[in-house]
């Protein structure tokens, strides 16, 4: 049975046309996985599936009983509401349901019993357990958990919650409501390694449909049964994840360029037979050229071009210098903000070529120990040392390498004065900066080109390590490819920050877990990891505890954890309330930016466009401080 189903849909941007001629149906048990580069059309395809974009040719027909479920229709609007009854207000029937049931049980104790009230108690009763009533609230509470909510954030008003936090809480509704067809774009934005492995398994038995946009290739691996790729207004279907897709499409891909190459040496072959017939002058040898002329004309009106590959990013890594083996070292590294350290005891050391990743969930301090080993922090403990001739290029997962009210050109000519016009644009036109977009302003850039911006300033510099935070962010599945394959040949070393686990499985030759402890090896990929992990949970649970905790009853260290406790907890709500600060100025900039006056006045709209750039990067930080400052709060309190 079908959920939905497309016929003929057409949508231009202007005169452009994003995509036409689309026809598929969703059935309902589909696992689709939307697939394609950024800008082909992927999220505006999903909103005309939803209603909330009209096509400009054909229809979406939704079946009768299908309920869909967007992310985007789930936003948290009311500020004052807690991340619970946020999610919980899901289940608003079902509440007050529960709640009229307990208005006629209290009747029914306060009274005596009528058998109209027995009837009603009995009905609403029936009622409330079919719907669920008996386990709602579990289920919110497991959705939370899952999603990377500590307990302690439950009673959190959704207004002070980071842009990140409300979109999982968003998730947590969408997961939880009544539907049988998810439509779902980039869902793993934001999550760390274990909420995704958390929805995948949700996904996994889920009962309905699903299409997701995603860039994450593990990802759609382990959630997806159909593929469906959206390419120069086509789309491509392969019924399989997207590994099975990809397979499929480069197979054929290279049939039809074997085809295209041997139609056109035929054709280039009987053209040469052409010319000599008509040089022989003959009346015989002209009819038979004549005849051949009409078949070129067939076999020309047949021909199929091969498909026109989209241009991608072109990546070359490479050291200027090879420098020593021993790349860096660092001994028993602490770090944190107050209170209790993020992370202490940490010990590394990268030899020339190694590969290393490092795992460990959001806020556990990965950024903070790679800002530290660029030389961006200072530890408050331990000490780096890096080896000869090392030199250190970082990638800023929050972008803050650039100056926003320069030009792309302008700030990579500052970094590179030596270098000419004529190399910087070549190797911008690389990286897709091509004609005017060289002066393109900083800070009216997306996301994914700021990326590439810094990528390409990484890339110019020459470095023989890498300290690489998130690099995939922002990049589509092709420029993700493409990088991969740089690093591969890349001749130096490089200790990356990623939750990307394809990019980590091809990448990785050490994989390496940040606990507050200090640093656990994880084998030589993510699969790797993954099993070293499992094992040592295993080992966990069959152990015995062999010790009772110690009864602490010193004076002076009580004295201490108190004092530590209150300086953290002041640290919490100080990073609370920039956070909130942050948001409050955002929102007044967008709503300026949003003024039909300001949007012809350039220099007012750069001036706010800027602004509004810099004030989501200090967000970003204060965002950074707060995730870490939480995670030793509850670790102190085991709240």
């Amino acid at each position: 049975m079908a959920r939905l189903a497309v016929h003929g849909l057409d949508k231009y941007i202007g005169e452009r046309a994003l995509f036409t001629d689309l026809s598929f149906e969703i059935g309902e048990r589909d696992r689709i996985g939307l697939v394609g580069d950024n800008g082909c059309g992927k999220t505006t395809l999903l909103r005309i599936l939803m209603g909330e974009e009209r096509p400009d040719g054909g229809e979406a027909v939704r079946f009768r009983d299908t309920r869909i479920g967007y992310m985007e229709q789930h936003t948290c609007r009311e500020a004052q509401r807690t991340l619970w009854d946020e999610v919980e207000s899901v289940f608003a029937p079902l509440m007050a349901l529960e709640l009229e049931l307990g208005q006629v049980n209290a009747a029914l104790a306060a009274g005596e019993p009528t058998p109209a009230l027995l009837e009603r108690q009995h009905t609403l009763r029936e009622r409330f357990e079919a719907a669920g009533g008996l386990y709602y609230k579990s289920r919110v509470r497991a959705t939370l958990l899952g999603l990377g909510f500590p307990e302690s954030a439950f009673t959190t008003p959704v207004g002070v919650l980071s842009g990140g936090q409300r979109s999982k809480a968003a998730m947590g509704r969408l997961l939880l409501a009544d539907t049988n067809l998810l439509l779902l774009d980039e869902p793993t934005n934001h999550l760390d390694i274990p909420s995704v492995e958390w929805l995948e398994e949700y996904l996994q038995s889920y009962t309905g449909a699903v299409v997701v946009i995603s860039h994450d290739r593990y990802f759609l691996d382990k959630v997806t049964n159909r593929t469906m790729e959206l390419k120069n207004g086509r789309l491509y279907v392969t019924n399989g994840n997207y590994s099975v897709h990809k397979e499929k499409r480069d197979k054929d891909k290279e049939i039809e360029r074997r085809h295209y190459d041997t139609a056109i040496q035929e054709i280039h072959r009987i053209e040469e037979n052409i010319t000599l017939l008509k040089q022989w002058n003959r009346e015989k040898s002209i009819r038979a050229a004549e005849s051949r002329e009409k078949r070129v004309e067939r076999l020309r009106e047949d021909l199929v071009a091969p498909e026109e590959e989209n241009k991608t990013i072109r990546f070359r890594f490479e050291a200027n210098e090879v420098g020593g083996n021993e790349v860096l070292t660092a001994e028993d590294l602490q770090k944190g903000f107050g209170g209790d350290p993020l992370f202490s005891g940490v010990s590394l050391a990268l030899q020339r070529g190694d590969r290393a990743f490092l795992l460990g969930p959001n806020g556990c301090g990965k950024t903070t120990l790679l800002r530290i080993l660029c030389d961006r922090l200072s530890p408050d403990k331990g000490y780096v040392r890096l080896g000869a001739k090392v030199t250190v290029g970082y990638y800023d997962q929050v972008q803050q390498g650039v100056d926003s009210h320069k030009t792309a050109l302008q700030e990579l000519w500052d970094a590179y004065p030596t270098k000419t016009e004529t190399e910087l644009r070549s190797a911008m036109a690389a990286f897709l900066f091509r004609g005017d977009e060289v002066h393109k302003p900083v800070g009216v850039m997306s996301g994914g080109e700021r990326a590439r911006l810094l990528l390409l300033k990484l890339m110019l510099a020459g470095d023989n390590l890498l300290l690489l935070d998130e690099p995939t962010n922002h990049l589509d599945i092709a420029s993700r490819e493409a990088l991969e394959e740089a690093l591969e040949s890349y001749d130096g070393t490089i200790l990356a920050v990623s939750h990307d686990r394809y990019f980590i499985n091809r990448m990785a030759t050490r994989v390496l877990e940040l606990r507050r402890g200090g640093m656990v090896p994880g084998g030589n990929d993510y699969d790797a990891y993954v099993a070293a992990r499992q094992a040592h949970e295993e080992q966990l649970a069959a152990a015995q505890p062999a010790t009772k905790p110690v009864r602490e009853n010193d004076y002076k260290q009580r004295k201490e954890r108190e004092s530590a406790r209150r300086r953290l907890q002041t640290a919490v709500r100080r990073a609370e309330e920039e956070v909130a600060r942050l948001e409050g100025v955002i929102a007044m900039l967008e709503e300026q930016l949003a003024d039909p006056a300001v949007a012809t006045d350039y220099d007012r709209l750069a001036s706010l466009t800027a602004d509004l750039e810099q004030h989501n990067t200090a967000l970003e930080t204060a965002m950074t401080v707060w995730e870490e400052t939480q995670q030793q709060w509850e670790d102190m309190t085991g709240e």
